[in-house]
Formats: C-alpha cells, sequence, structure tokens
C-alpha cells in the first residue's frame, strides 16, 4: 500500500489541494502499478507562522513580499 504524504505552507485553495492529490495519485499509479484503490495521499498544512526558514518566519516574509 503506497503512502505519500505531502507538506505544504497553508494558503492553497480546495481546488488547488484536490487537483495536487488526483496528480499524485496517478503519478504513483502509473509509475509503480498499484491498484488505486491501495494508494492514500494526503496533505499536512503548515500555519505561515511556525515554520522558518534562514531565520525569518513564513507569516513575515510572505506579508513583505505582498506589500
Amino acid at each position: 500500500m503506497p503512502l505519500v504524504e505531502i507538506h505544504l505552507l497553508e494558503g492553497r485553495t480546495k481546488a488547488q489541494k484536490k487537483a495536487l492529490l488526483e496528480a499524485v495519485t496517478r503519478a504513483v499509479q502509473e509509475s509503480i502499478q498499484a491498484p488505486l484503490e491501495t494508494i492514500r495521499v494526503w496533505i499536512q498544512e503548515m500555519p505561515l507562522d511556525e515554520f522558518m526558514t534562514a531565520g525569518v518566519l513564513a507569516s513575515e516574509k510572505y506579508r513583505k513580499d505582498n506589500k
């Protein structure tokens, strides 16, 4: 049973997340010929205040980028 966990910063739409989950499911099915019913794919979203790169919170970085 293939298990795929995707980590993302919050902020994507429901449609974007669904499209990602469907694309990853198809990629797993096609690449290793796994039966569709055995494939598990899920997203773990992280709040922007709980992720940091190079000492800068994502919430601060994206707030600056959007000004």
